[in-house]
Formats: C-alpha cells, sequence, structure tokens
C-alpha cells in the first residue's frame, strides 16, 4: 500500500507544481487509475502533516540547485536499471527525497546483496524508505486512515 500512496503523492505535487491549488485536484483521476478513498485521503493526510507540522513540502529541485546530479558508478548500472534509476530522480525533482536520500538507498541497494532493480522493486524500495524516515507513514499515525476514514 505504500507505493501507492507515493504514486499518488507524485501526482499531487506534479499537480502542486503545476500551481494547481489543492482544492482543484482532480481526483477522479486517481479513482480511475483504481487507487481507493482510503489511499487517496492518506496521502492528502499525509501532506496536510507535513504542511501543519511546519516541515517543507516540496524541497529546493535539482532545476534551481547549483549541485550538479549523481551519476551511477559501474558498478551501480549493472544493477540498477535506467528506469529504476530514473524513478528516484523523479522523487528527488518532487522533492520527495534529498541526494542525501538517494546515497542512502543506493547504498542499501548495494549492500542487500540485489541482483538487479528494475522500476517495480525500485518503487517498493523507495516507499519503504519513505516509510522508515517519515513517522506518519508508520501503522501508529494516523496517516494510515481506516477503511472507512476520510479527509473532509
Amino acid at each position: 500500500m505504500q507505493e501507492k500512496i507515493v504514486e499518488i503523492l507524485i501526482y499531487l505535487i506534479s499537480e502542486l507544481r503545476k500551481n494547481v491549488p489543492m482544492s482543484d485536484i482532480d481526483l477522479t483521476v486517481l479513482s480511475q487509475r483504481g487507487y481507493s478513498t482510503t489511499e487517496i485521503s492518506t496521502a492528502f493526510n499525509w501532506l496536510f502533516e507535513k504542511i501543519s507540522d511546519g516541515g517543507t513540502l516540496i524541497t529546493e529541485t535539482a532545476q534551481s540547485s547549483p549541485h550538479s546530479h549523481r551519476v551511477l558508478h559501474d558498478a551501480e548500472r549493472m544493477i540498477i536499471t535506467a528506469d529504476a534509476y530514473g524513478y528516484l530522480i523523479q522523487l528527488r525533482q518532487l522533492g520527495l527525497i534529498s541526494d542525501m536520500d538517494i546515497e542512502v538507498i543506493i547504498d542499501r541497494i548495494m549492500m542487500s546483496g540485489y541482483i538487479s532493480v528494475d522500476s517495480n522493486e525500485m518503487k517498493s524500495i523507495a516507499a519503504t524508505y519513505l516509510a522508515e524516515s517519515d513517522d506518519s507513514f508508520n501503522s501508529g499515525s494516523r496517516t494510515m486512515l481506516n477503511s472507512k476514514d476520510t479527509i473532509n
């Protein structure tokens, strides 16, 4: 379920970056893609918690950063597919993860003995990492809503 929440967050933040007000985001698109009301509500709740906690919702992107992009080492390229690395770059561009988060994720992959990491596996790894690094993803938090909970 965490992967689906991250996918919804990617959609929501992409819309916010297009200057679409949160109240005007078309949620029928998410429903048509097969996301449940609970998953959508959980993603919105995560965004609201970030805002209410005073955290930055969207961090500085690589476009406005004077820093260079990380290039995979040959050994890393043998394990991490281009699509998988592209997914990490997308998360970075949207501000969901930082440069340091990318380093940690890549280090975990290299130390864990993966033979190959494709985009689906990277989605799972990144969602798990985000859940570990953000208490609001944990099951004890109200971000993980019950099946009948919604945000109004």
